[in-house]
């Protein structure tokens, strides 16, 4: 069964009351939920637990890791963020939600600020699936419709991702890349638009499904680990 660990800062969800009422379970317990019914061992760390719930032995038992991040970036220890990185290249895969495209981990694996243009209205958002072929996209229709969601705009600074599943589409008109795939290391890294705290994203069917998929996609380490260092001799033939 592929393990999954969902980390969320749980801040907002404690200090404001519309957010806690969206999530009373916080937003990891929601992404915790949808995963669990999709068939995934799953636990769930915050940032407020020792070494932010991300021991060692916690991400060696990790096959994928979600991140939901908001207003505390900046509190995430670098030794925590050097953790993932590692493990991330040795082949856990990471699916990075909403707001976490300013994390710290996805700016290092991105290597760009991963800025972008917002605004909160709590807009309609159409989510197209561009690239049916991908297993992400797998049991989904042409698109789907999320009624309120915070808009994210292009530009959109992250490198051309090596897939695009889904493009969003706002009521004010912007477009956005809502769904992007990377490979770092032998790691899959999956980032996903929608996932504003004050309106039940992670409740949404289409929403949880795309995140069960991109655990399953991201849970397959790609190759071998590489083997590095002075090589004293030749390999023997084979």
């Amino acid at each position: 069964m592929t393990r999954v660990t969902v980390w969320n800062e749980y801040r907002q969800e404690r200090s404001d009351p519309v957010v806690g009422e969206t999530y009373p379970d916080g937003i990891h317990g929601a992404i915790g939920d949808g995963l669990r019914e999709a068939g995934f061992d799953v636990r769930t760390a915050t940032l407020d637990e020792p070494e932010h719930g991300l021991t060692d032995e916690v991400l060696a038992g990790t096959d994928v890791l979600t991140w939901w991040g908001h207003v505390a970036h900046d509190e995430v220890a670098d030794a925590v963020v050097e953790r993932v990185h590692r493990r991330v290249l040795d082949g856990m895969g990471l699916v990075v939600l909403h707001s976490g495209h300013f994390s710290k981990i996805f700016q290092r694996l991105m290597g760009t600020t991963c800025n972008l243009t917002w605004r909160e209205a709590g807009e309609r958002e159409r989510l197209w699936v561009v690239d049916r072929s991908h297993p992400i996209a797998e049991g989904l229709g042409e698109s789907f419709v999320i009624e309120q969601e915070e808009m994210y705009g292009e530009p959109f600074d992250i490198p051309a991702p090596d897939r695009l599943v889904l493009i969003g589409w706002f009521q004010g008109g912007e477009v956005f890349r809502s769904g992007c795939c990377y490979q770092r290391g032998r790691g899959r890294i999956f980032y996903f638009q929608p996932g504003h705290e004050t309106h039940p994203t992670y409740f949404h069917p289409d929403v949880r499904h795309v995140i069960a998929n991109a655990a399953r996609w991201a849970s397959q380490p790609l190759g071998a680990a590489p083997i590095f260092g002075n090589r004293k001799s030749p390999p023997e033939p084979r």
